[in-house]
């Protein structure tokens, strides 16, 4: 795969766009995978990230992607390079990583995935730069500043996007999501792991 910037960005694009809210999820048992795909989509955030965080993390993906219309779904928590081709078997659309590194870099050059690495530094984020990306991950969000330090970034990094995760809530989304550079954001609180473990999809579709 021949990527641009202009090219990457307008992938991860067409992917953000879809939704404000990235729902990131940690999915323990597969089971619970089709059923929790169904309430985020139906109630209106079809764009999923599940993490390879747990031992069934792929089979959830694979079964969203198999089993629930208008889901489109990425891995998050990418960090080998290895990754990459698992994730892509399953049929998932993007992998998102919590940093990043010149293995994940060259990894993503020979991937049809839509990659998001994620950057917490002004030094980072011109490292990615060089790389050829105009959209980041911006991780820890509130660790690492959060609204300000985005704002900052606004000035000499103006063409750069981003999706903030990290200690973000339904309170603290809006502050995000007002800002130019800033495409979705990324959160697990609708999916409280009590509500989860109860299996109550209504809940989490209200919340």
């Amino acid at each position: 795969m021949i990527w641009t910037p202009e090219t990457r960005a307008a992938r991860v694009d067409s992917i953000l766009s879809q939704a404000p809210v990235l729902p990131v999820l940690a999915i323990d048992d597969c089971e619970d995978a089709v059923p929790l795909g169904r309430a985020l989509v139906d109630a209106g955030l079809p764009v999923l990230e599940v993490t390879l965080r747990t031992p069934c993390a792929l089979d959830a993906m694979r079964a969203i992607v198999n089993e629930v219309p208008g889901a489109v779904v990425g891995a998050g928590t990418m960090l080998r390079k290895e990754d990459f081709l698992a994730v892509e078997d399953t049929g998932a659309v993007f992998g998102i990583a919590p940093g990043s590194t010149a293995a994940l870099y060259g990894a993503a050059e020979l991937t049809a995935l839509a990659f998001i690495p994620a950057i917490a530094t002004a030094s980072e984020l011109m490292l990615g730069m060089e790389h050829g990306y105009r959209r980041f991950k911006f991780f820890p969000a509130e660790g690492a500043g959060g609204v300000s330090t985005l704002k900052a970034f606004s000035g000499p990094f103006g063409d750069v996007r981003f999706c903030p995760t990290g200690g973000i809530d339904a309170g603290k989304a809006p502050g995000y999501l007002a800002l130019k550079n800033v495409a979705t954001v990324g959160g697990s609180w609708m999916v409280p792991a009590d509500r989860l473990a109860a299996r109550d999809w209504a809940a989490i579709a209200a919340l």
